[in-house]
Formats: structure tokens, C-alpha cells, sequence
């Protein structure tokens, strides 16, 4: 079972407390022994901090538990994003010699990566980086996910990571997602190392949501939705007028942790509809995101949480 939730004090300026974080990590790598409440119980002042399990669905046959962890302020988050993401890095390292990551595009992941260009601690020799969508354009594009993370995090590391391992999205979608595929199964194993079936099983897997309640690249009512063998897709988004690049669900429910950082009172409604209404990840696609056998936090600021405590609150 995962430990329960972090000790916040209610204040500005938050950061948990060293032996809380170890706490919530432990839970994150799993074997910390603990009990999960279920939402709506409302966190007591101080403490807006909600752990809950995921709802059994028949899509789910071996669901995961998620935790869900509130912090005050983006500047919060993106504080305990980087712990969680450091003390990660350091389980996977000791573990297994290195830290397999796929990293997440979009605005908030963006200070992320910038404060972890700053800490003199990481051994970036031990990073193997890789991206769970990319837009199809060139990789110095504005639009770029590359580009965006080259920009917060790798132009400014004095030792660059041992693997850096981008999509390649000025090339035509199919092949771009095909050579890709290819890439992550050769150099990331899966749980059971020569067994040809398993998926290959990230470290850790970064993921935002957007409004629509999309994640990566898998927006609503897209191809990539359903799709149960391919690992890496070239997904069209008719609403978009576009292709996107997207890691698919067999991959990333594979995955040993998944960490969602959720932002902004824009946000709050999906957020709502996406951990308290019914499932539909066919609408919803952030919903589709449980690990078979893995750690799944969504990481999230007051603001963004605010319409799920105001319903708590009314329940009280």
C-alpha cells in the first residue's frame, strides 16, 4: 500500500517536511505501509493533501491505486515535482544503473525542468531522456517539445545526459512513429528483460492535461484511443487539423510511475470531471492513464483543485 499524505502547513512559501516527502515517495516507489481514504473526505486546514484510489472499471482489470497530492501554488508544484522526480532518479539509478524518463511538453513541466538544470546533485551521466508526444515539426521549431525542454533544461547542464532520445517530427508521422517505437524498444527493458512480449517500463513518465482532458497526445475521440499493440502512434487530431506523435496507452500504463502536474484555475473543471465523474476516457483521455503495476500521482495546485474542494466542503 501507498504511505498516507504529505504534512502541509498552510502557509506561503510551502515545501513538506523531509521525513513527509520521504513519506509520499515511498508510497510513490511502493512498500510504504499505509491506508487510502477515499474522496470526498475533506482535508483538514493545512492539509490539502487527498489521497484516493482509482474506481474499478471493466477497462481497468488490474487497476492502480493514484494518489492525489495538493499543493498551494505553482511554485509549490513545481518544488515537489522536482523532488519527486530527483528521488526517482535516485531509486531507478541505484536499482538499475540508470534513470529511464519520458518527459512531458506544455507549460507547466517548463519551470520543472529548469530547476532541475540547477541542482549540482543530479549525475545527468545516469539520465536517459525520451518524450511521450512531440508535435510533427522540425526540432528547432517554436512548437517544438524538444526545442522547449533544450531551451529550459539541456542547454544549461554542463554534462550532458547519457541518452538524449527525441522523436523525430520533421520526418512523415508514420515512419517518425515506427523509428520511434523501434528506439524505445531497444534501449529502455521491459520488467521481465528478455521477454519479447512485455512492453518496455519507464522509470517515470511525466504527463500534463489539457482542458479537453487530453494527455500527451491523445485527445478525444482519436485513433490513438484504442489502439492496443502500437506503443509510439502517429495520432491525427481532426480538431486540431493536425498529426501528433503520442505514446500510446500500453506504454504508458506500463510504466513503474506516473506523475500528472496539473495547473490553474483553467484547468479545475477537467480536473474535476477527469478524478470525480464517471469514466469515459473515450472524452476524457487523462483517465485512461492507470498503471497495471505502478505508482500513478496527479501533482496539483489549489487553483486547479478548487472546484473538487468546494464540492468537498459542501459535503461536509
Amino acid at each position: 500500500d501507498a504511505g498516507p499524505g504529505l504534512s502541509q502547513p498552510a502557509s506561503t512559501g510551502y515545501r513538506p517536511r523531509a521525513a513527509d516527502l520521504w513519506a509520499a515517495v515511498s508510497g510513490f516507489f511502493g512498500g510504504f505501509g499505509g491506508k487510502w481514504s477515499p474522496i470526498p473526505a475533506r482535508p483538514q486546514k493545512g492539509r490539502p493533501t487527498v489521497d484516493r484510489p482509482a474506481t474499478p472499471q471493466p477497462q481497468e482489470p488490474n487497476p492502480s491505486r493514484r494518489r492525489i497530492e495538493v499543493v498551494p501554488t505553482p511554485e509549490d508544484l513545481t518544488q515537489v515535482a522536482c523532488d519527486l522526480i530527483t528521488a526517482a532518479a535516485m531509486i531507478s539509478i541505484a536499482r538499475r544503473g540508470a534513470f529511464r524518463i519520458a518527459l512531458a511538453g506544455g507549460s507547466t513541466p517548463r519551470p520543472v525542468y529548469q530547476r532541475l538544470a540547477q541542482d549540482p546533485d543530479i549525475d545527468w551521466r545516469r539520465w536517459h531522456l525520451f518524450w511521450s508526444d512531440e508535435r510533427c515539426v522540425p526540432p528547432d521549431h517554436p512548437e517544438s517539445n524538444y526545442r522547449m525542454v533544450k531551451e529550459a533544461l539541456l542547454d544549461h547542464l554542463a554534462t550532458p545526459p547519457g541518452l538524449v532520445v527525441r522523436m523525430p517530427g520533421e520526418l512523415e508521422p508514420e515512419e517518425a512513429a515506427a523509428i520511434y517505437e523501434q528506439n524505445v524498444r531497444e534501449l529502455v527493458p521491459a520488467k521481465f528483460q528478455g521477454s519479447p512480449d512485455r512492453p518496455p517500463r519507464f522509470d517515470l513518465i511525466l504527463l500534463g492535461m489539457g482542458q479537453d482532458g487530453h494527455t500527451a497526445s491523445l485527445f478525444p475521440h482519436t485513433p490513438a484511443l484504442k489502439e492496443t499493440r502500437r506503443l509510439v502512434v502517429a495520432n491525427p487530431v481532426p480538431q486540431l487539423q493536425t498529426t501528433r506523435l503520442t505514446f500510446t496507452y500500453p506504454l504508458i500504463n506500463e510504466a513503474r510511475r506516473v506523475l500528472f502536474l496539473v495547473s490553474g484555475a483553467g484547468k479545475a473543471e477537467t480536473l474535476r470531471e477527469v478524478l470525480t465523474g464517471p469514466y469515459d476516457p473515450e472524452r476524457l483521455p487523462s483517465q485512461g492513464v492507470h498503471p497495471h503495476d505502478g505508482q500513478l500521482i496527479w501533482l496539483v495546485d489549489q487553483a486547479a483543485f478548487s472546484l473538487i474542494d468546494a464540492e468537498m466542503a459542501e459535503k461536509e
